[in-house]
């Protein structure tokens, strides 16, 4: 891990080629492509923030990733993500779900090994009349 002075985050090399360069993902894309997996999976109402990210959600562009923690080491990558399911979906299913999509989504995207994906749920949606 290696951490990027200009701007505080945390960068994650995951390709290094001696004639090319090097690639390298910040901590933030890696959240964000969990979000966006675990939106796809059906049953998922929306992801669940705390006060601190729903406030940095409005003044800034993280809110995609609300919800959502990464802890990245040795280019394996552990996640944390809290969201609410909508009424009347199993949720063992839908948990499971979310599982696959954003381990897949991870793996295939960034080539780091998802050692695993913790998913709480927080609520219920029901439909607004």
């Amino acid at each position: 891990m290696a951490e990027n002075k200009n701007s505080g985050r945390n960068t994650y090399m995951i390709y290094e080629d001696n004639t090319a360069g090097t690639v390298q993902i910040a901590d933030e894309v890696v959240a964000n492509i969990a979000a966006l997996a675990a939106m796809e999976a059906e049953g998922v109402a929306q992801l669940a923030g705390n006060i601190k990210t729903e406030l940095l959600g409005k003044l800034s562009a993280k809110s995609l990733s609300k919800g959502v923690r990464i802890e990245v080491k040795d280019n394996v990558v552990a996640v944390r993500i809290a969201l609410s399911i909508s009424f009347g979906y199993s949720i063992p299913d839908v948990s499971k779900k979310v599982q696959d999509k954003v381990k897949s989504a991870i793996e295939n995207m960034t080539g780091l090994e998802v050692s695993d994906v913790n998913v709480s749920i927080t609520g219920i949606e029901t439909e607004k009349k």
